[in-house]
């Protein structure tokens, strides 16, 4: 067993915690839609359609912001055909994903299942195939009360008060060569300022989200961010960073360290910002929208122009192992230790797709592994991040990244005194003692000790055993009254360490 040690000091704040952080993704892809969020003939659907137990476990996850409806979908979508009558909606080619899109769900029924989850609505504008009087139009309907041609129109459609949608995404991944309407950084860095400037004239109040390099893999990377926040820093709030991390048989290590990677990854778009920020000798300071992140066995999809024309295929419906929880848990906490700069990240998707929750037509939703860390993450990180810096070797087996064997992270509630420790031991061989000084008035004690991983790290979650892996209570800590933490990592896992004040008397 190695050992870790780390001071814990409320006096070091990093960032409130931002509670967009916690947010998931819905596109028109595959079965995140239909059979996913939106399923008439299930058992568990509403009147309208909408999964009654997807929307429960939403909510169970701590969803608080859902980027709709794409993704690569959005740069061949008319949204026109998503809105009224049902039995009115053409039958269209989604030619990002070579899917018939029967357009039964769309804006407003994405708003009113954003409602009943209790999500903010992140809205994205076609930028491939359509431009800036598309998205003013799309704005008009959205945003605008009344009195005009889109507004009007929406009322029509029976929905008299505004959406109100705040968030909007300026485009996908324009860069990919996948893309519809693929540009060059100056084609898009143009047309997203223009579009940008237009819709703050419909509303000043929004935000706005400037599309970043595809991944950081991309040749453009970089360059591409610089070139369009040039044309666009002043006019938006956002820059979008996106990233999927997978194992391979040759690259466990590298995986286990993708937290390291993410790190790397986000300091850099920082970097090219402020950048720009510093040439044209502004004060702002850009935030970052990381509104896609995950898991994806990508070595396993067929891609693109393989697929068959066909309604909601089943597509990259990855099967997570808890080996897979342990990493979206280290991921979680590179969020937090940049809750400075991030102020909006995106775990995509939401439902069957690369995602934390599966369903079947013959059965209730279940719970996916990645689903536990994500959800205690986002119902336990409350209040402020705190800057932690372990002294720690380099993990067995990861010699080649250069990551840390473990990683630490804390919030803190003010207001409480709770203090909430997550912690990552990606030493495949060897146990970790965490050693940790807590630098606090409060005399605390640990409510809660959970981990994952540490086991079977293949196993899995399914259909006909949906809870066989969940988070499994420790007692392997001990707090000592010079207020000193002492805490066991497994190898391979992820743990959440809850402490409150001991109550007086």
């Amino acid at each position: 067993m190695f050992t870790t040690t780390a001071t814990i000091d409320p006096a070091f704040v990093i960032a409130p915690v931002p509670p967009r952080l916690f947010g998931s993704f819905v596109e028109h892809m595959g079965r995140c839609v239909y059979g996913g969020v939106y399923d008439p003939g299930h058992p568990a659907a509403d009147a309208d359609g909408l999964r009654t137990d997807v929307l429960t476990l939403t909510k169970e996850l701590g969803v608080s912001v859902v980027r709709y409806p794409g993704g690569n979908f959005v740069s061949g979508y008319r949204w026109e055909d998503g809105v009224g009558p049902r039995e009115d909606r053409p039958v269209t080619l989604d030619t990002a994903w070579r899917s018939i899109e029967r357009n039964t769900f769309g804006l407003n029924e994405f708003m009113a299942w954003s409602r009943l989850a209790g999500v903010e609505p992140m809205m994205a504008v076609n930028l491939g195939t359509r431009g800036v009087e598309d998205a003013c139009n799309l704005l008009e309907y959205s945003n605008f009360t009344a009195g005009t041609r889109y507004s009007d129109l929406r009322i029509a459609h029976g929905v008299r008060d505004p959406h109100n949608i705040r968030l909007w995404c300026l485009g996908n991944e324009m860069d990919g060569p996948w893309q519809i309407g693929q540009k060059t950084a100056t084609q898009y860095g143009q047309l997203a300022a223009e579009t940008a400037k237009a819709m703050r004239r419909i509303d000043p109040d929004i935000e706005l989200v400037a599309c970043g390099s595809s991944n950081e893999r991309m040749p453009t990377f970089g360059s591409w961010e610089a070139e369009v926040l040039d044309h666009t820093y002043e006019f938006v709030d956002y820059i979008s960073l996106h990233a999927y991390f997978e194992q391979t048989p040759d690259n466990r290590a590298q995986f286990l360290a993708s937290a390291h990677t993410m790190d790397t990854f986000i300091e850099g778009v920082i970097a090219t910002s402020d950048h720009i920020g510093a040439k044209k000798r502004s004060r702002r300071k850009l935030k970052l929208s990381f509104d896609e992140w995950n898991l994806w066995y990508e070595s396993r999809f067929a891609g693109q122009d393989n697929l068959d024309w066909t309604e909601a295929p089943r597509l990259i419906e990855d099967e997570y192992t808890t080996e897979d929880a342990v990493v979206v848990g280290s991921l979680l906490m590179s969020l937090l230790r940049h809750a400075d700069r991030i102020g909006v990240a995106c775990l995509a998707q939401l439902v069957n797709v690369i995602a934390p929750i599966r369903t079947e037509p013959d059965s209730a939703a279940w719970r996916q592994t990645i689903f536990h860390p994500f959800a205690l993450t986002a119902r336990h990180a409350r209040g402020e991040v705190l800057r932690v810096e372990p002294v720690t070797p380099t993990a067995h087996g990861t010699d080649r990244t250069g990551a840390p064997a473990v990683d630490v992270t804390a919030t803190r509630d003010p207001e409480t005194g709770a203090l909430t420790l997550f912690a990552l031991n990606r030493d495949e061989h060897d146990s970790g003692r965490l050693d940790l000084r807590l630098h606090t008035d409060e005399n605390l004690h640990v409510v809660e000790h959970l981990v994952m991983g540490g086991g079977d790290l293949l196993a899995t979650n399914s259909q006909a055993a949906p809870d066989r892996i969940a988070p499994r209570t420790s007692t392997h800590h001990e707090i000592t009254a010079d207020s000193r933490l002492t805490i066991d990592l497994p190898p391979v896992s992820w743990s959440i360490v809850r402490l409150e004040p001991v109550p007086a008397g």
